[in-house]
C-alpha cells in the first residue's frame, strides 16, 4: 500500500533504530550473552540448518512473488547466523592464537637429516594436530560468514529495488472522477467498518453493563482531556513568555524558560492520554478503534510539535540572537503554515488505520492520497517564499558591515528553492499518475524541515546553558563549544534524514554493525567501543596528571630548595611522562595492539623523520633545555643579536621579551647549537663601562680623581674588586679615559650610566673642565686657482651677452667666485687638493 509506505511512521522506526544501536554500544565491551557464549564456546554450529535457510532464501529472492515481509524476517535470521559465524571465529582464533604461541614456544624443528628428542617430538606432532583439527571450524565458519554476508546483500538490493520501483510505478490519475467513488468507498467502508464494531459492542450485554459502571471515570477523563487539550497549552506558552520577561532572573533564564516550554507539550500529550483511555473506558471499541486511540496520540503529538517549533524558531517576540531574520508578520505566518504542517502529517497517520486495508486499491489510494498532497505541496510554496524574505544579519568588523552568518544564510537559500522546487514538481506528479513519487517529494521534505527545527532548537538550547555557564553572551556564541555541538547534532540528524528518505532500519543497522566491526590497522583492530574506552581512560589519566601537576607547583616545590626554573622543568617532565603513561594505560585498556601499529609507525618514521627533522631537533633540544637548563626563564640573555629576558620555554622554542617589549620566538635547536650569552645565568653580576673624554690641556689627574670619587660613591658599584679608571691615550680631539666597574645587579646597567654621566657633567661644569667636540682646520693651497679669468671689455655695438646664473650651493646659498676663494680646501699629505673636497 502506497499510503502505508510513505507515511513514514518516524517515531517506530527511529525508535527502533535508537534501541538497536544502544543495545550495540552496550554490548560492544560487554561479554555475550550466555547463551550464545555457550554454544559458540564449544563451537558448535547447526551447518544442516544453515544450509536449509540458505536454500530458502535463494528460493525466496527467485520468486517474485514474495513479499518484502518475508524477504525481512528471512533476512533477520541470516543476520543472527552471521552473528553466531562471527563468533565462533573470534572463539576459534584466540584457541588457534594459543596453540600457535605453544608451538613456538618448542625447541625450533630440527633440520633434514637432524632428529630430536622423542617427548618434544611427541609434544610438537599432538600440538600440530589440534591445531589441524581446531582450524576446520574456523574455516567453515568463513565460508558460512561469506554466505551469509552475499545474500544479505542479495536481500537488501532486492528491497531497493521494490521501493525504487513503486516510486515509479504508474497508477490512475486521482483527477479522473471514476477515481473519486473508489475512494468515497473506501471512505464509506471504513465508517461502516468502525459503526458496526460500536454496534456489536453494544449488543453486547456484558458491555454495556462495564460501560454504565465505568462511565463517571470515562466522563472525568474525557473532560480532563478536553481541557488539557484546549487550554492547557496556552497556560504553558504564558508561564514561558513571562519567565522569558522576568528581569528578576538574569543568569539562566533562558535555559529555565526552555524547560518550563517542555510542558506545552506533556500537557497536551497527557490530555491525548486521557482522551484514548477515556475512548477505551467506554468499551465500545473494537480492533480499529483500538489502533485508532493509539494513533490519535501520535497524529496530536505531530500538531502540537509542530508548535512547539514554530514557537522557538519563530518566535512572537523578535530576538536578535537569532540567525534567522523575518519580520513580525513573516514570523506570524510560519507559525501558521507550521500548524497546517503538523494537521496534515496528523491527518495522514490517521489515513492508515481508519481507512480499511481491503477496500484500497490504486484507485482509491490515487483520490485519497493526492489532496494531501496538493495541500502539503501549496503549503511548502508558501512557507518557502515567507522564508525566502529573511534578511541576513550584519556584524561590524574592523569598520565594515559583513554578514554574521553567511553558512546559515546560503543553507537556507538552498532549502527555499528546494522546498518551492519539490512544491511545483508534487502536484504535477500526482496528477499525472505517479501518486508515490508526488508523495515522496511532499511528505520527507515536512519531516526534515521538523528535523532541521528540532537541531535549531537543541543548539539553542545548548548556546543557553553555555552563556549560563561562563557569563558571557558574545563570547558564547563565538565559542568553540557550541560549533562543536552543531556538528555533532548535524551529524545525529542524519539517521532520522536517512529513515525519512526512504533508507530502511535494516540498512541503518548494517552500517552501525560495520561501524562497530571497526577497522583494522596494522594489525590492530579499532572498534568504536575501543576507540571510546581509550578516550576515557586517557582522559582520566591526563586530568590525574594536571592535577599531580598542580599540587607540585603550588603545594610541594615552592617549599623546597629548587630554584624557580628546576621546579618548572620537573613540572613539565612530570606533565609529559604522566601523558605518555596515561596513553599506554589506555591504549592497553582498550585493547589496541601496539607491536602490530609498531611496523606500521617504523615504515612512517622513516618517511616523516626527514620532512620533520627539524621539529624533532627542536623538540630534543627542548628537553635539553629543561634537563640541562643553560637557559631559565628570566634570564637576560642574547642570541643571534637579539637580547631580550626569556618568557617562556616550550618543547619547540622559546619565547624571549626584549626590552622593546616585542616577542621573538627562537627555536630551541639555535639555543643548543648556536652562540648565547646569558648575563644573568650564574648571578646579577655586571660591568659597567663608560667613556669620557676632555680637553687637551687638563690636568689629567685632576681629571682621575673625580671620575674615580663619582663611581665609587655609587651604592650599586662593588668596591672589591675597586673601579677602575684608566687614561686610555691621546684622541684626535680630546684626552680620552675609562670608567671599569663592577655593579651588583646588571639589569641597573643602564640607570646607573645615566647617573653616572649626570653627575661627571655637573662636576666638570664646576670645575671648569671642558669637553671637546670634533674640530676640523682646512687649508687652501692654491686659492687663485678658483678665481675666473678677466672677461675683454665687451665692444660698444656688442649686443649685451645674457647674465649667466650665478652658481647657487643647495645648503650654504648663493656664493661669488670671491666666495669661493676665501674658502679654504683639504689637502691631501702631499700638498695636492683633496678630490672631495674639490
Amino acid at each position: 500500500m502506497i499510503t502505508k509506505t510513505f507515511r513514514v511512521p518516524m517515531l517506530t522506526h527511529l525508535a527502533a533504530f535508537l534501541i538497536a544501536v544502544l543495545a550495540g554500544v552496550m554490548g560492544a565491551g560487554l561479554p555475550p550473552a550466555p547463551a550464545l557464549a555457550q554454544s559458540t564456546d564449544q563451537g558448535v554450529i547447526d551447518y544442516d540448518a544453515w544450509a536449509r535457510l540458505a536454500t530458502r532464501v535463494e528460493t525466496a529472492l527467485e520468486n517474485d512473488f514474495t513479499t518484502d515481509e518475508t524477504l525481512n524476517q528471512l533476512r533477520e535470521q541470516l543476520v543472527e547466523m552471521r552473528t553466531e559465524f562471527t563468533a565462533t571465529q573470534a572463539v576459534v582464533a584466540d584457541r588457534l592464537t594459543l596453540l600457535r604461541e605453544q608451538i613456538a614456544s618448542l625447541p625450533p624443528a630440527p633440520e633434514e637429516g637432524e632428529s630430536e628428542p622423542d617427548d618434544i617430538a611427541e609434544r610438537r606432532a599432538e600440538l600440530q594436530a589440534t591445531l589441524a583439527e581446531r582450524e576446520a571450524p574456523i574455516r567453515a565458519a568463513g565460508e558460512g560468514l561469506a554466505q551469509a554476508e552475499a545474500l544479505i546483500r542479495l536481500i537488501d538490493r532486492e528491497l531497493r529495488e521494490r521501493q525504487a520501483n513503486a516510486l515509479m510505478s504508474l497508477g490512475p490519475t486521482p483527477l479522473n472522477p471514476a477515481t473519486w467513488m473508489a475512494g468515497l468507498d473506501a471512505m464509506v467502508v471504513s465508517w461502516e467498518n468502525m459503526r458496526a464494531e460500536v454496534l456489536r459492542a453494544w449488543n453486547d450485554p456484558a458491555k454495556r453493563e462495564e460501560l454504565r459502571s465505568d462511565l463517571p471515570v470515562t466522563i472525568v477523563c474525557l473532560l480532563l482531556a478536553l481541557l488539557l487539550i484546549l487550554r492547557g497549552r496556552h497556560w504553558m506558552e504564558r508561564l514561558t513568555m513571562r519567565l522569558l520577561h522576568q528581569s528578576s532572573i538574569l543568569r539562566g533564564r533562558v535555559v529555565v524558560a526552555f524547560f518550563v516550554s517542555l510542558s506545552q507539550l506533556v500537557v497536551p500529550f497527557l490530555g491525548l492520554v486521557l482522551l484514548a483511555v477515556a475512548i477505551r473506558l467506554t468499551h465500545l471499541t473494537g480492533t480499529t478503534l483500538d489502533a485508532l486511540s493509539v494513533v490519535l496520540i501520535q497524529a496530536g503529538m505531530a500538531f502540537f510539535i509542530a508548535r512547539w517549533l514554530s514557537l522557538h524558531i519563530f518566535p512572537i517576540v523578535e530576538d536578535p540572537r537569532l540567525s534567522l531574520n523575518l519580520s513580525a508578520a513573516d514570523r506570524r505566518k510560519a507559525r501558521g503554515l507550521s500548524l497546517i504542517f503538523g494537521a496534515l502529517a496528523g491527518i495522514e497517520m490517521l489515513y492508515g488505520t481508519v481507512l480499511v486495508e481491503e477496500t484500497l486499491n490504486s484507485a482509491a489510494l490515487a483520490s485519497l492520497t493526492y489532496p494531501l498532497v496538493l495541500l502539503c505541496a501549496l503549503t511548502m510554496i508558501r512557507f518557502s517564499r515567507v522564508l525566502s524574505r529573511h534578511q541576513p544579519r550584519q556584524v561590524v568588523q574592523d569598520g565594515v558591515a559583513v554578514a554574521a552568518s553567511p553558512f546559515f544564510d546560503r543553507m537556507l537559500t538552498l532549502g527555499c528553492r528546494t522546498l518551492l522546487l519539490f512544491g511545483l514538481i508534487s502536484p504535477v506528479l500526482g496528477a499525472v499518475g505517479y501518486i508515490a513519487a508526488a508523495a515522496m517529494l511532499t511528505y520527507p521534505p515536512v519531516n526534515s524541515l521538523g528535523v532541521v527545527g528540532t537541531v535549531i532548537v537543541l543548539h539553542r538550547l545548548i548556546i543557553a546553558i553555555y552563556v549560563t555557564i561562563i557569563g558571557d553572551d558574545e563570547r558564547a556564541v563565538q565559542g568553540l563549544v557550541p560549533a562543536l555541538a552543531g556538528l555533532m547534532l548535524s551529524l545525529a540528524a542524519l539517521v532520522p534524514l536517512a529513515l525519512i528518505w526512504g533508507a530502511r532500519e535494516t540498512d541503518m543497522l548494517e552500517l552501525w554493525t560495520r561501524f562497530s566491526e571497526g577497522v583494522s590497522f596494522g594489525g590492530a583492530r579499532i572498534s568504536p567501543a575501543s576507540v571510546m574506552w581509550f578516550v576515557v581512560v586517557f582522559c582520566i589519566g591526563y586530568l590525574t596528571t594536571r592535577t599531580f601537576q598542580g599540587a607540585l607547583g603550588t603545594s610541594i616545590l615552592p617549599k623546597t630548595s629548587l630554584e624557580k626554573g628546576a621546579q618548572k622543568a620537573l613540572i613539565s617532565g612530570v606533565g609529559y611522562l604522566g601523558i605518555t603513561v596515561a596513553a599506554l594505560i589506555a591504549f592497553s585498556v582498550a585493547g589496541i595492539n601496539l607491536s602490530g601499529l609498531a611496523i606500521v609507525a617504523g615504515a612512517l618514521s622513516v618517511g616523516v623523520g626527514f620532512g620533520l627533522q627539524t621539529i624533532v631537533s627542536n623538540f630534543v633540544s627542548g628537553i635539553i633545555l629543561l634537563i640541562e637548563r643553560p637557559v631559565s626563564e628570566g634570564d637576560w640573555i642574547e642570541v643571534g643579536g637579539n637580547q631580550g629576558i626569556v618568557d617562556r620555554i616550550s618543547v619547540r622554542s622559546t619565547v624571549i621579551e626584549t626590552f622593546d617589549k616585542s616577542k621573538i620566538i627562537v627555536p630551541n635547536a639555535d639555543l643548543i647549537s648556536g652562540s648565547v650569552t646569558n648575563y644573568t645565568k650564574s648571578s646579577l653580576t655586571g660591568r659597567l663601562v663608560l667613556n669620557i673624554g676632555v680637553a687637551y690641556g687638563t690636568d689629567t689627574r685632576k681629571v682621575e680623581a673625580i671620575l674615580r670619587e663619582i663611581v665609587e660613591n655609587e651604592p650599586i658599584v662593588v668596591l672589591d674588586p675597586e673601579p677602575g679608571v684608566d687614561f686610555v691615550g691621546f684622541g684626535a680631539d680630546a684626552l680620552e679615559f675609562r670608567i671599569r666597574a663592577i655593579i651588583r645587579d646588571v639589569g641597573m646597567k643602564l640607570p646607573l650610566a645615566t647617573e653616572v654621566n649626570h653627575k661627571i657633567a655637573e662636576r666638570f661644569a664646576a670645575e671648569g673642565i671642558e669637553i671637546p667636540y670634533a674640530q676640523r682646520d682646512i687649508w687652501l693651497r692654491n686659492p687663485e686657482a678658483l678665481r675666473p679669468a678677466s672677461a675683454p671689455p665687451p665692444r660698444p655695438d656688442a649686443p649685451k651677452p645674457a647674465e649667466t646664473p650665478e652658481p647657487r650651493d643647495s645648503t650654504l646659498g648663493t656664493r661669488t667666485p670671491e666666495a669661493w676663494a676665501d674658502q679654504t680646501v683639504e689637502t691631501e699629505p702631499d700638498g695636492s687638493p683633496d678630490p672631495e673636497q674639490t
